[in-house]
């Protein structure tokens, strides 16, 4: 299967999106060949700013931008754009609503062996608590690439969340990626899989496997986690009576937290949360930690049997 990083599929979006608007400007922390805006910084250096590593100040001067009508996209790894810059993020981008494209790398455990110290596992709960954020974790290359189109066309400010290592691409071009409309990429009976990022192609392959023992499981990428598709949600519950999220983050407050709330409030079904169990990442292999973490294909077909006792 063939397989792409998102963060390199960032890069060349950015380069796409470059070519066709004049007011798209990048900046990044010192970590441009990382998160793959070196790629924009060769085609267009006069529209490209190294803040150095000064996530803060990178905040600041790409609010700057925004209020001057220019399309900033932000760049570093997500524990500096989420943890270390917080405070600008929330007071100069969120509470003024400015037009700030924070575009963050190496999320999630499979940033590997840099270790827990740069795993951020916390960063979508962070920024779906502060008003006026949207965010976006896509799949693969193909929707990073259409979610950077989607997320400069999209009004305020938007956290986009890209990971480290390749990873299947589960899409073709024909896509029609919509910020804020969940795909529902396998049709099923019995219960509901709601991935984001790229324990979407777990959840594809468990299905898959599912399958073939008599289980028929839907598979939905949620890959708008705020404002999160509460129509599709409240539909699989219905037609489903169960539901399983899976992603690379703490189950406190990302994608289980925001499914859970839809669920109590609109149609209330047994409802099973995969993550990071209240933990800190560690060194390792990005498979060997989401073997050790709980996030393999044979713990999301063992949790899908378990949720299914529950129904």
């Amino acid at each position: 299967m063939e397989k792409q990083a998102t963060r390199d599929a960032y890069g060349k979006a950015l380069v796409e999106l470059g070519r066709k608007y004049g007011d798209v400007v990048v900046l990044d922390a010192d970590l441009s060949k990382s998160t793959k805006t070196a790629d924009f910084a060769k085609v267009f250096p006069d529209r490209f700013i190294n803040a150095g590593v000064a996530e803060q100040n990178m905040m600041g001067m790409a609010a700057g931008l925004a209020a001057s009508g220019k399309v900033p996209f932000a760049s570093s790894f997500a524990i500096f754009a989420t943890g270390r810059a917080f405070e600008i993020v929330r007071n100069s981008l969120a509470y003024a609503n400015l037009n700030v494209k924070i575009c963050a790398t190496h999320a999630g455990l499979t940033v590997g062996e840099d270790g827990g110290s740069h795993q951020s596992v916390e960063d979508l709960a962070i920024m779906r608590c502060v008003p006026n954020i949207t965010v976006v974790a896509p799949a693969d290359g193909v929707s990073t690439r259409q979610a950077v189109a989607a997320v400069y066309h999209h009004p305020g400010p938007v956290y986009l969340r890209l990971g480290r290592p390749a990873v299947p691409v589960i899409y073709d071009e024909s896509l029609s990626f919509r910020i804020g409309r969940g795909i529902v990429l396998r049709a099923g009976k019995d219960a509901t899989l709601i991935g984001c990022g790229i324990m979407v192609a777990k959840c594809l392959e468990a299905a898959d496997r599912l399958r073939a023992e008599g289980i028929d499981v839907s598979v939905v990428d949620m890959h708008t986690i705020k404002p999160i598709d509460r129509d599709l949600i409240a539909r699989k519950a219905h037609e489903t009576g169960a539901i399983l999220t899976v992603e690379e983050h703490s189950v406190l407050g990302g994608l289980g937290g925001a499914v859970c709330e839809v669920v109590c409030e609109q149609f209330p079904v047994p409802v099973m949360r995969m993550g990071i169990n209240d933990q800190f990442g560690q060194s390792g292999t990005p498979d060997d930690l989401l073997e050790y973490y709980g996030l393999s294909v044979a713990m999301i077909m063992a949790n899908t049997r378990i949720l299914l006792s529950k129904k």
